[in-house]
Parts: structure tokens; sequence; C-alpha cells
């Protein structure tokens, strides 16, 4: 049984949120459509509406990275994916009041830094987002760098401050749901969120003791 040491995040000069949405997966397809409204604003979903007219732009048996399983595509080598957006992590980091290891490890873990990687579950990009999250933390399109990633930390700030700056509830409420933790007041008991949170720590804590530059060593081709 392995543990886990508990950190928490600053909250000095966190952003108050004050939308809360649940972060349940909505559906086990990883097609993910497109919707443009009548003001022109894109939205995304894995699970379209009727009424609407949607256009296929991700169709999950030939275009998703199935992250950690069967299905998983060859890639051609692209070791600057370890550093591309860093710019982008130090301003999230920055704006959310979050520690620049921690954004980074959870990307990691996510995607491996792959721009375009799609979950079974239908989450998109480098941070990972579902739909419905990308929405409410006002990501419009969730394949574009800087929106995923500042995306994805606004909603690492949103779980930080549910949960008084817990770094590991906080990762876990990311992978299961803020519902699931507070339902068994911890980590929930599932064997791929287990696994997640300490995923996620070992790589924060493997960046938060290197020098800045020294993230580009840590070469993998996939997630596993």
């Amino acid at each position: 049984m392995y543990q886990i040491r508990r950190h928490r995040l600053g909250l000095r000069n966190a952003l108050l949120v004050a939308i809360w949405m649940g972060v349940a997966p909505t559906g086990a397809a990883a097609d993910i459509y497109r919707y443009v409204d009548r003001n022109g604003v894109e939205h995304y979903t894995n699970v379209p509406s009727r009424g609407r007219r949607y256009q296929l732009v991700v169709r999950g048996s030939r275009s998703s990275r199935r992250l950690g399983g069967r299905g998983k595509r060859r890639r051609a080598p692209d070791p600057g994916r370890l550093t591309r957006y860093d710019a982008h992590i130090r301003e999230a980091a920055r704006l959310y009041s979050l520690p620049a290891p921690f954004i980074r490890a959870v990307m990691r873990v996510e995607s491996n830094f792959y721009r375009d990687a799609v979950s079974h579950k239908g989450a998109m990009g480098l941070m990972q987002l579902m739909p419905a999250t990308a929405t409410a933390m006002g990501v419009v399109d969730p394949f574009e760098p800087r929106q995923n990633v500042l995306g994805g930390a606004r909603f690492l700030r949103v779980l930080a401050n549910q949960f008084q700056g817990d770094l590991v509830l906080t990762i876990a409420a990311y992978n299961a749901g803020h519902g699931a933790v507070r339902k068994y007041g911890g980590v929930p008991p599932y064997r791929e969120t287990r696994r997640y949170v300490r995923r996620v720590l070992e790589h924060y804590y493997k960046y938060r003791a290197a020098p800045d530059d020294a993230h580009t060593t840590s070469r993998s081709s996939g997630p596993g």
C-alpha cells in the first residue's frame, strides 16, 4: 500500500471562481463534434444533441489517441513537445497561483504533451478537458494549446479552492470528479484514480526538484 504525502496549494491571489459544475464523464465515445451558434461561438461535445447542426471534427476510431490502452496510434518522434508549451504553463501558473511543476505534471500524465490527444471518454487536448469542462472554463477550441492549458489550470484552481488547497484531493478530483472525492471523504477507492494520483505526484516531485530546464530530460514515447 503506497503512502501519499499531503501538500497544499497556495491560495494567495487565487481566482475566486463563481461557477461550479460536475465532471462526471458524459459518454464513452471518442468522437468529437463542433457546433457554431448564432453568435459565431464554437462549442465542442462528444454527445451531440438533436436540433443542432454538428460537424464531426475528431473520429475516435481513427483519430483519437487512446491513453493507456489498446488502439494507441504510432507517432513520429517529437521531443520538442516536451518544452513547446512552457510559456503557456508559466502563464497559467502566474494567472491561477499554481506551481508550474504541478501543471506540467498533470499535463504529462494526461496527454504526455500531445496537443491532439483524445481519450476514450472524449477528453481533449493537453490537459484532457471533457467538453462540459472546457465550456465551463471558457475554452472555445480545446485543441488550441494555450486555451487548453489555461482552461485546465483554471479548473485545477477551482478544485484547489473547493478542497482548501489540498494537493492530493485536487488531483483526485481532476480525475474522478469533485463529487466522488466528497462522497468518499478523500481519494476514491478507484484503481485508476489512485494510480493517477500517484503518477501525478511522482512527476510533480521530480519537476519541482529539478532545475527549470531539467524537465526536458524526462522523455517518453507514451504516457504509460
